[in-house]
């Protein structure tokens, strides 16, 4: 009789582990991979989205397997590339960065690009990739300021968190809001469903416990 598989998350995005919450799963382990995120020579975004989604679950799975867990485990990694025509904004790091995106964004829509990518125990890769189009209204001098003084955009892609203050900027949203935060919610449990993995289970049973720690 085959055992129902578990579930790895590549990733100790808390945004990320919340999303997945809210649809009643509970990821057995939380194995983070760090990867080299610099766009290639003339990367267009809606490819390094996939790349990085698959190359995160490519490594997830690698240092899940040398830990020795995960063997009959799915492996689910996700990334997000905002952008502003072939432009590819950056993660921001520095209040700099993130006003630089934010004035860049202002008045103006952009696109939002998710990568999903999951890997069955056997190492096969399943993926999808989401298109969400954001427009922000323009934005003043004391919206930036006050936004930048929050420190709500450290390390997110283009600078803003949609799921928090940045909410009020946005004039129209036509796609995914879930990608926007960081996970497809409809295109990540038709993935897991297609894999065999029982996402109505985890909503009959109350998962019992956290996630077990990072590797």
């Amino acid at each position: 009789m085959s055992t129902r598989p578990e579930l790895i998350l590549a990733s100790a995005s808390p945004r990320r582990l919340a999303l997945l919450n809210q649809v009643g799963i509970e990821p057995e382990h939380l194995v983070p991979a760090h990867v080299e995120e610099t766009p290639e020579r003339g990367e267009l975004p809606r490819r390094l989205a996939a790349r990085l989604a698959q190359s995160k679950a490519m490594t997830s799975y690698r240092k899940a397997r040398q830990a020795g867990i995960g063997e009959n485990s799915l492996v689910l990694a996700g990334d997000t590339v905002v952008a502003l025509g072939r432009r590819i904004l950056p993660k921001a790091q520095t209040m700099d960065e993130a006003g630089d995106c934010l004035r860049l964004l202002s008045g103006r829509s952009h696109k939002v690009y998710t990568g999903v990518c999951l890997l069955t125990p056997a190492g096969l890769a399943r993926s999808r990739l989401v298109e969400t189009k954001v427009r922000f209204k323009r934005l003043g001098q004391q919206d930036i300021e006050s936004y930048l003084a929050s420190a709500e955009w450290r390390g997110k892609a283009g600078g803003y968190a949609i799921q928090g203050i940045a909410g009020a900027f946005v004039q129209k949203l036509s796609g995914s809001y879930h990608g926007v935060v960081g996970l497809p919610l409809f295109e990540t449990v038709a993935l897991l469903g297609g894999a065999g993995y029982p996402v109505q289970f985890n909503w009959l049973n109350k998962p019992a416990g956290a996630a077990s720690a990072n590797v």
